[in-house]
């Protein structure tokens, strides 16, 4: 008779399976996976039905992270920018979540805008989005880019600084200048489609 920790387990498996397979599929190579890890469970493999099941959910964590990519904004006008990139983590690292980044360039000047989802990390962000003596305590300021709320912190003398934004409390919006204008660094903020983003699943 099955232990009740390996009970669990099972529930376990097929409880993540479920929800895996309720989902569309994103490619033969997810679903492969799937099916892999419900007849490793079926054997009474869990460890092999766990892996195969982490191996589907990080290719759908990189799915995310192309949806994110593919909504990062094109240069401005006399800048260029390099292809847009994306990273999935794992829970080990960072407490996992889904990245995109895009770096643009103009003479001296560089400008990166980075967008993370579905991060433990937000949590520490949001605190001084609610509470702005947070934001304020290390020379950020509270200010408005278009619909959305953002704190900017810029550096005049260094011309750096960065400028963050949450969105639908799962995105992290952060562009960071480097030798920038603040006015260009809140026009690459204020490029990215929000409504896009809010609406990712």
């Amino acid at each position: 008779m099955a232990s009740r920790k390996s009970r669990i387990s099972m529930a376990a498996v097929v409880f993540v399976a479920a929800t895996l397979l309720g989902m569309t599929a994103w490619a033969d190579d997810v679903t492969d996976s799937i099916n892999e890890a419900l007849q490793a469970y079926q054997k009474g493999d869990l460890a092999e039905a766990v892996q195969n099941l982490n191996y589907a959910s990080q290719l759908i964590q990189q799915k995310k992270g192309e949806g994110l990519a593919s909504l990062l904004p094109g240069p401005l006008a006399g800048w260029t920018a390099e292809d847009a990139t994306s990273q999935a983590a794992t829970a080990a690292m960072f407490g996992g979540g889904v990245t995109a980044e895009r770096r643009y360039s103009k003479d001296a000047a560089g400008v990166t805008i980075q967008v993370v989802a579905d991060s433990p990390l937000l949590q520490g962000v949001m605190m001084m989005f609610s509470n702005p003596m947070f934001a304020t305590a290390d020379g950020g300021k509270m200010e408005k880019i278009g619909a959305q709320k953002a704190i900017v912190k810029y550096d005049a003398a260094g011309k750096s600084g960065d400028i963050k934004i949450v969105v639908a409390n799962r995105f992290l919006v952060t562009v960071e200048g480097r030798d920038a204008d603040l006015a260009d660094m809140k026009a690459y903020a204020a490029a990215v489609d929000y409504q896009k983003l809010a609406a990712l699943p």
